[in-house]
């Protein structure tokens, strides 16, 4: 392991450090909460240095858990108030270099820029014919941008109406839906298609810089519920139901290049081919595919060098060398080169890190009750988030979109 991943891992170990939930379980055993799940954590023996994380037991060195508890350990505070100090270290922490100047401008640009790309996507959304007589709809190029234009501004369709009103009045627009017309939009079935090929023509601008592509799933809360009657506690039960993408990104800027929506018992391990195709049909030159283990099998490695890219996904402790080519072709470098295998793989963190930044700009959960709109609401907070990253390529890489539309 490089001394750069090193210290990622002991720097996050600090930062969880300051966990409460970080217990003394007995001994030298310690109990460290996932930060990833709401519930659940990792037992680490710190007199072994173990762990029951899958970082440890791919790479069989000190963990950001390990590090946790490694931190938490120099004072321990016990039910008596009276405190222990039984280990001191220091660390170090790896800096960055930020284009400062690339990115203010990218920020502050970003609405103005994000809505004129918008609009150069939508311009190339085909409008269907009216037929018969009565009031003619809303363009179907106009009822896509007010949907995603509504997602960006993370607002109700009824507070979103007065943005939208001015989208309009920016020229972005021929006609401004109704906060109704919006909602019923979003629960057009159609819509999805057309969502997901503007996600994939979002990211095409990006194919010269990326070659290196992570797949992973994230799940965003609805307010819909599941009920039923449970017979062994005799009562009512409820859970709330959530959405699930399925997306490939690219590691260096981010961007989604396909994505798929299920429901939240949507299957990881049998979208990876469909997703890898799409990227490869949008024009990028693939070279490597990293993804976690929920991603493991003949078919899926097969799919990924069939793109002209090299597999990287971990092993299994029961996984046996035989199998397919591309199967015996990853064993073979998983065994014999693990250094250069494990800095490939360590490229899967762009999916986690694209899903952090999706959710925190344009929100974790969705609003729309019916399950045809909480996919293409989801579709939506995707392309927002790839808009977003085409404004800072621009800045920062210099990258003109073809469909960057002109100022009003």
């Amino acid at each position: 392991m490089t001394t750069n991943e090193t210290d990622l891992r002991q720097e996050r170990g600090r930062i969880l450090s300051n966990d409460k939930r970080i217990k003394h379980v007995a001994g030298p055993t310690w109990m460290v909460p996932s930060q990833t799940q709401v519930a659940g954590g990792y037992l680490v023996n710190a007199a072994e240095k173990t762990c029951t994380c899958p970082d440890y037991e791919l790479r069989r060195c000190r963990c950001k858990h390990q590090w946790a508890v490694k931190f938490a350990r120099t004072v321990e505070t016990h039910t008596d108030g009276s405190q222990t100090v039984t280990d001191s270290m220091t660390y170090t922490r790896t800096t960055y270099e930020e284009d400062w100047p690339a990115y203010n401008a990218a920020q502050t640009e970003e609405k103005e820029t994000v809505m004129r790309l918008l609009r150069g996507l939508c311009d190339r959304i085909p409008t269907p014919a009216h037929p018969g007589r009565g009031p003619k709809p809303v363009p179907m190029s106009d009822a896509v941008f007010a949907m995603v234009a509504k997602v960006y501004g993370t607002m109700s369709a009824r507070r979103s109406a007065t943005d939208i009103e001015a989208a309009k009045d920016a020229g972005h627009m021929a006609r401004a839906p109704k906060y109704n017309t919006m909602l019923d939009s979003f629960a057009k079935p159609e819509m999805t298609a057309i969502l997901t090929t503007l996600i994939e023509q979002s990211a095409a601008p990006l194919a010269a810089i990326e070659s290196s592509f992570a797949v992973d799933s994230t799940g965003f809360g609805t307010c819909s519920y599941v009920r039923w009657y449970d017979e062994k506690w005799g009562k009512p039960m409820k859970k709330a139901t959530w959405i699930k993408a399925h997306a490939i990104v690219g590691t260096v800027t981010g961007v989604v290049t396909a994505v798929k929506v299920t429901g939240s018992d949507g299957a990881d391990c049998p979208q990876l081919p469909q997703l890898v195709k799409a990227t490869k049909a949008g024009g990028f030159g693939m070279e490597e595919v990293s993804a976690d283990k929920a991603y493991l099998s003949n078919e899926n490695l097969t799919a990924i060098e069939n793109t002209g890219a090299s597999p990287f996904v971990p092993f299994k402790l029961n996984s046996q060398q035989d199998g397919s080519p591309a199967w015996r072709k990853m064993h073979a470098m998983f065994v014999l080169k693990q250094e250069e295998f494990l800095a490939a793989y360590a490229k899967r963190s762009a999916a986690e890190s694209s899903f952090s930044a999706m959710k925190r700009k344009f929100g974790g959960s969705v609003r729309s009750k019916k399950y045809a709109a909480q996919v293409n609401e989801v579709l939506a907070k995707v392309l927002c988030y790839n808009l977003a990253c085409l404004v800072r390529a621009m800045h920062t890489l210099g990258i003109e979109p073809s469909f960057l539309g002109a100022v009003a």
